[in-house]
């Protein structure tokens, strides 16, 4: 009991220092580090990220109750297909399970539900059930959190270039006309802002194929701390730590101040 009640006293420290006017608009982050924190403690894998979904839970509440506008997740890539087939069958099952968990808690903090990736490529049932969920949600205006599932960076740049290439060819579009708008209207995100802070769990210090256009000019910040061990006081040492950076977008200090 006391330990819970120094974590909570130090959670409320932190969040008293977090500078509301100067919030990021959108965050997103790398969930890393189920399978090491299962592995650590002699588990499998898969025990590893149904603990991950309670981070989850707790990160999406949280950025709900500070007003975070838009939170986006790394939940699946297109290289974890490549995974061991138990893995992902388990990882899919559990988007399911999650999925019809969380609609209360989505619809109680009037959060959208989004997801970008080649949502094709999922199980029928896991679509079905994501799709339904989107539905459901999709008047909520607090918060939209997105879930990248199926997701690859480049796979999506060469989607988006496809696209743009098709529209030259039929004289949609001529190729003086296309700028970063145009780029910008044919990603997953095109109805998302460019992401101000990236965050990385487990320790690892990469990128690896998420948002690669969008993060041009996020801030990143990479922590030590397993997923399954993320809880709000490392979302507020994130926020705080972002709010003591100087974002000048090519400028110079000194033109900021002006």
């Amino acid at each position: 009991m006391e330990g819970n009640l120094a974590i909570a006293i130090f959670n409320m420290d932190l969040k008293a220092q977090i500078d509301h006017d100067k919030l990021p608009r959108h965050i997103a982050v790398i969930m890393d580090g189920n399978g090491r924190w299962a592995k650590k403690q002699g588990l499998f894998r898969t025990i590893g990220h149904e603990n991950g979904t309670k981070a989850v839970r707790e990160i999406v509440e949280c950025c709900a109750e500070l007003k975070i506008e838009y939170l986006t997740l790394y939940a699946f890539s297109t290289e974890n297909w490549n995974r061991p087939k138990l893995e992902v069958e388990t990882l899919m099952k559990l988007l399911v399970s999650s999925l019809k968990k969380e609609i209360e808690t989505l619809t109680k903090n009037k959060i959208r539900l989004n997801a970008i990736g080649n949502l094709d490529a999922l199980p029928k049932k896991a679509r079905t059930e994501l799709l339904d969920v989107i539905e459901k949600t999709k008047n909520n205006q607090h918060m939209t959190l997105t879930l990248a599932l199926s997701y690859g960076s480049r796979q999506e740049i060469v989607k988006t270039i496809q696209e743009i290439s098709h529209k030259v060819k039929n004289n949609l579009i001529s190729p003086s006309e296309i700028d970063e708008a145009t780029i910008n209207n044919h990603l997953y995100t095109r109805d998302l802002p460019d992401v101000d802070l990236l965050i990385r769990t487990s320790g690892e210090q990469r990128i690896s194929n998420f948002l690669l256009w969008q993060i041009a000019y996020a801030e990143l910040f990479f922590t030590e701390t397993l997923w399954p061990d993320y809880r709000k006081n490392h979302l507020f040492e994130a926020i705080l730590n972002y709010q003591n950076r100087e974002r000048r977008f090519g400028k110079t200090s000194e033109q900021l101040e002006q």
